[in-house]
């Protein structure tokens, strides 16, 4: 039988210790940043949100109030489009690459999804402004939306295929082994199981997406005024912000905090209602 020393049990209990420190340590470090911009924003933007911020339309210079509503629902309805077009491809892609897909086929697009997912969002933004802008000849909320979907699928195609690999392959094989064809199996007994991981990948492309300027500038464009027109150039809360900040004015500068301060505190609380829905568990009739 092994006997340790206590200077052995003590060195031991010493390096436990550390390493945990240190992992605290780190955890504390990855958070320490959201919490100094959330704090900062807190800060900056408080005092000039208000409910006529949310419910008005942005003002001339020179008089005073103002808001962004037509900013709020404008990044609304490009989220919602993206979304539309967005999700669907990349929870497509990732069950075609985990489950159909043949092996050089899978690294292919794995390997593209990984390209595309580290190409600027102003590179994205100007492919998309010269394949429909252009021959649009004017800008569009739908441009905007097309933009952002296509930053939005390489997430969460990947992150639906790593989800999709953690389905127990005995759970595939019972349903085929039943007679269930290959494609049923799939969508009725495996996108189910594993559907916290691919919501959690439609959050982490929205948060992706949803605070973006360049492609939008090249694509929604903005605009001052009130639409819902998909068709038409509109605004957005990146966009709003970005005419704040660089204006000379510092009662555009106020507001251009308090929205930014709105963006941040709409992406934690889309993350935050999404991890409490899939913790609590969504109806497989959902897929």
């Amino acid at each position: 039988m092994l006997r340790i020393s206590s200077a052995q049990r003590r060195r031991r209990f010493l390096t436990d210790k550390l390493a945990g420190y240190l992992c605290a340590l780190a955890a504390a470090l990855v958070i320490l940043p959201l919490l100094l911009i959330l704090g900062f924003l807190v800060v900056r933007g408080a005092s000039s949100m208000s409910i006529g911020m949310l419910i008005h339309m942005p003002k001339p210079v020179g008089e005073e109030g103002g808001g962004i509503a037509n900013a709020i629902v404008g990044s609304g309805l490009i989220l919602a489009m993206a979304l539309a077009m967005g999700v669907p491809v990349g929870i497509l892609a990732g069950v075609y690459v985990s489950e159909f897909a043949p092996p050089n086929m899978k690294n292919a697009v794995r390997f593209m999804a990984d390209v595309l997912n580290g190409v600027p969002s102003i590179v994205v933004g100007l492919a998309v402004y010269a394949l429909i802008v252009v021959p649009q000849q004017h800008f569009s909320a739908f441009a905007g939306g097309v933009a952002l979907a296509i930053m939005m699928v390489p997430t969460i195609a990947r992150t639906s295929e790593e989800a999709l690999k953690l389905v127990p392959h005995n759970i595939r094989e019972a349903a085929l082994g039943l007679g269930i064809v290959e494609w049923n199996t799939v969508m009725r007994i495996v996108l189910p199981a594993a559907k916290t991981g691919i919501t959690t990948g439609v959050v982490l492309g929205f948060a992706r997406v949803a605070g973006e300027t360049a492609p939008l500038l090249f694509t929604a464009f903005g605009n001052q005024f009130w639409s819902t027109d998909p068709r038409q150039p509109i605004s957005a809360l990146p966009l709003q912000i970005f005419v704040y900040a660089i204006s000379p004015y510092e009662e555009w500068h106020k507001l251009g905090w308090a929205a930014a301060l709105l963006l941040i505190l709409l992406i934690i609380g889309a993350v935050a209602i999404v991890r409490i829905v899939t913790r609590r568990g969504i109806p497989a009739g959902a897929f």
